[in-house]
């Protein structure tokens, strides 16, 4: 009797948290905030959770289905043209990379004295690899408060978005263009669904296994990393990878906006004024950072400023490609270091810290062990 009440509620759980999903996504794409399909779930579903107390429900293989996508799509980015621009200017990506990092240790550590959360925490809220990407990353790793950086990289997030136009646009820069009408074409796409066969379903059964093999293994974050490497290999060998339509890409940020938004945990935020106000601040620092290294960079290689700006742009790939492209800028250059860079994070960085975090940890014992 009790299994059956479980079965009939269970479907209804997922059903309400797919509706309010989706109101939430609608009304954020009515007022024009980055990312809606991402964001607008995300919050009205932690919204509604909040108020109503165990009436959601989402399944994790539906929200590995929308990391499976977005893997994909992070796999067409990895074409011929990018890779090799990523082999010519190995060390420069390397170099602005780690500048990038050191920043973000030395804000995440401020934000841990001045907020009194933990140093790994901060570090992970601070580390600009893409909202989605450091989510995953955080729920897999050990003593880590998620609403925390899940706050922290949303307000990052968002500043980036917006601010990253208004400074490309700005007569710092010298391009001229509707700052409105780029916001608004950030997350848009022209693929039609008549150019996704039969290539499509190559690429989709490739990814889903890859993915599956990728979590048997304990591979790190394979249902992203998985289809996109296969996607990346495939392409390499000379099979085109079809762009999804926008349907489907708002369906993958609305599978893992739900289940991000069913982990936040408001009780697990306190100070939540000092919190949201280091969030900020360090934002704008790391900005400030990106647009400082930008001109390192321009006395490493002839490029153009915006080109500069954009490539070390602590946002999403996807966004700052889209701005490059609406300014004529080096889309290669652009997407080669922000892909290096969410490469290096995910496969640098977890050892990193953990090797950081042991030794700390060790620090700690010696330090309180009786002489």
């Amino acid at each position: 009797m009790v299994m059956n009440k479980i079965f009939l509620h269970k479907p209804i759980k997922l059903f309400l948290a797919l509706i309010t999903a989706l109101l939430g996504g609608y009304l954020f794409q009515l007022i024009h905030i980055p990312i809606p399909w991402l964001l607008g779930p995300m919050i009205a579903v932690f919204i509604g959770s909040t108020v109503f107390k165990e009436r959601y429900a989402w399944p994790t293989p539906i929200r590995n289905a929308g990391l499976i996508i977005v893997g994909y799509t992070i796999g067409l980015s990895m074409t011929a043209t990018a890779l090799h621009e990523m082999a010519i200017q190995l060390p420069s990506m390397l170099l602005m990379t780690l500048l990038l990092m050191l920043l973000c240790v030395f804000l995440a550590y401020f934000i841990s004295k001045l907020s009194r959360i933990n140093f790994k925490t901060a570090l992970l809220g601070s580390i600009p690899g893409g909202l989605t990407q450091m989510v995953i990353l955080a729920e897999e790793t050990e003593g880590i408060n998620l609403t925390i950086v899940t706050v922290l990289q949303v307000i990052r997030l968002m500043m980036i978005v917006i601010s990253v136009p208004l400074l490309v646009f700005s007569p710092i820069m010298g391009n001229q263009h509707s700052v409105e009408t780029l916001i608004q074409s950030i997350t848009t796409t022209t693929a039609s669904w008549g150019a996704l066969t039969p290539n499509i379903f190559i690429f989709a059964v490739v990814s889903i296994s890859c993915a599956l093999l990728g979590n048997k293994v304990k591979f790190p974050t394979a249902f992203l990393l998985g289809p996109a490497f296969s996607t990346a290999i495939i392409q390499l060998l000379g099979l085109h990878g079809p762009a999804l339509p926008t349907s489907i890409i708002n369906a993958a940020q609305i599978m893992i906006g739900i289940q991000v938004g069913l982990m936040l945990k408001p009780a697990q935020l306190n100070h939540k004024v000092r919190i949201i106000s280091l969030a900020i601040g360090s934002s704008l620092v790391l900005l400030l950072g990106s647009f400082g290294l930008s001109f390192i960079f321009m006395q490493l290689h002839a490029i153009s400023k915006s080109t500069a700006l954009l490539s070390l742009a602590p946002g999403g790939m996807d966004q700052m490609g889209i701005i490059a492209h609406e300014i004529n800028a080096n889309l290669s250059v652009v997407v080669g270091y922000q892909l290096f860079r969410t490469f290096f994070i995910f496969f640098a960085v977890p050892p990193l810290l953990r090797m950081l975090f042991k030794y700390s940890a060790t620090k700690k014992i010696i330090r309180n062990s009786p002489s």
